[in-house]
């Protein structure tokens, strides 16, 4: 049996470590059977380590489609899911993120460092700017982005975001928690300016 038909692309950002502890390679399998078997094919950064390759490994186990976006230098490392159904190789991060953008339905990040929360900041970026309208969604596994809800909510406590803000970033602690919240319609997102003096 080959690849399963998708009806929708998600985009997922995540850690390319294979330093983690195992609890986050197990989530991001889980999460990679659990998008297919809610016909969602993965669009993602191309790569076969850390918790990218788990995630893309799983998507492939299930029947499901996987898309890869890497730039060369990473390909020429040798860092790339050859597996994938597709792999598109660019020259640069900026260029993959904008394949990567066009390309999804909906966006979530799982547990990464500064490249995971740079991509998912863009998104959320661009949510609160009205450019984009498709859902976003952080995984919190075991509280992982705890802070970075903290430090939203001082932004909006000191006026440098709107409190609608918080609507733009859907947040969920479970696999199926992630999965419910890309069902719902995006929030519309409210004009970012503070009216001027």
């Amino acid at each position: 049996m080959g690849v399963q038909p998708m009806t929708k692309q998600l985009c997922v950002y995540c850690s390319s470590s294979d330093r983690l502890d195992p609890k986050y390679y197990a989530a991001a399998e889980a999460f990679g059977r659990a998008m297919v078997s809610r016909r969602w094919g993965l669009v993602y950064g191309g790569g076969r380590t850390g918790l990218m390759g788990a995630l893309a490994r799983a998507v492939t186990s299930a029947k499901g489609r996987v898309v890869g976006v890497i730039p060369e230098f990473m390909k020429q490392k040798e860092l790339a899911y050859a597996e994938a159904d597709e792999l598109v190789t660019v020259a640069t991060m900026s260029e993959r993120k904008a394949i990567m953008a066009r390309r999804a339905d909906a966006f979530v990040a799982l547990p990464g460092g500064w490249g995971t929360l740079e991509e998912i900041m863009e998104v959320a970026t661009l949510r609160q700017l009205n450019v984009l309208g498709k859902p976003c969604v952080l995984f919190n596994q075991d509280g992982f982005y705890d802070d970075l809800l903290r430090l939203f909510e001082r932004m909006i406590a000191e006026q440098f975001n709107k409190p609608s803000t918080r609507e733009l970033v859907g947040v969920a602690s479970s696999v199926d928690g992630v999965l419910g919240l890309l069902q719902r319609a995006p929030a519309p997102a409210e004009t970012k300016w503070f009216e001027t003096r």
